[in-house]
């Protein structure tokens, strides 16, 4: 049995993606939209979805949380970051000015049009195919090339490339998912990605590496 908390810090698509959740969890199974650290640190699954823009997500996060104990119980637990859930993992993010993020993950969220070899507008808005990286059970039963939908003008660049879960190309090739030991995060959204989007979400509650 999982217990997922589904993170609330003012941003984010919390609704469709617990939604989505209870759809392909079994009844056993128990989902929270919770700000609550208590329930957090209660639960085995955590998944951290957002949207918008770097500075106001990280102003969220710090006005509901302490940085520090957050990232505690992020290491501790199974993990799956969605969309802004992936960018806020970064070191840091060039949005604005520059914004300081979690940095769980060393490397930067970089803005998509300073990199793209045929200019394509932005946001990056609809489906698109991801390129699989390395074997990992967020993909069992996935097939390679499989259309995910995608919302997003930043992506994620990782100074250590053993932690690219996929790649995806919208103008230049960027990576669209990430994982390492208890973390997973994934720049498109599962939540409205149809079937493998469920399936996606799906794998990540039966997730183990005990």
């Amino acid at each position: 049995m999982a217990t997922i908390s589904v993170i609330d810090y003012g941003m984010g698509n919390i609704h469709s993606v617990a939604k989505a959740l209870q759809k392909v969890s079994d009844r056993k199974d128990k989902i929270y939209i919770t700000s609550s650290i208590k329930e957090i640190k209660e639960s085995s699954h955590i998944v951290f979805p957002g949207q918008g823009a770097a500075k106001s997500c990280m102003s969220n996060i710090r006005d509901n949380f302490d940085l520090n104990e957050l990232r505690d119980v992020f290491e501790a637990k199974y993990f799956l970051g969605i969309c802004m859930g992936l960018q806020v993992l970064m070191t840091e993010s060039d949005e604005g000015n520059g914004e300081k993020c979690l940095n769980i993950f060393t490397g930067k969220a970089r803005y998509l049009g300073d990199f793209q070899n045929t200019k394509l507008n932005l946001p990056h808005m609809g489906w698109n195919n991801i390129s699989l990286k390395k074997n990992h059970h967020i993909f069992s039963n996935i097939k390679d090339k499989s259309f995910f939908y995608f919302v997003h003008s930043y992506f994620v660049d990782p100074i250590n490339e053993s932690e690219i879960l996929s790649t995806t190309n919208y103008g230049c090739t960027f990576t669209s998912g990430v994982s390492r030991d208890n973390f997973v995060a994934l720049q498109f959204h599962p939540e409205k990605s149809s079937s493998d989007g469920l399936k996606v979400l799906k794998n990540f509650i039966t997730w183990d590496i005990s």
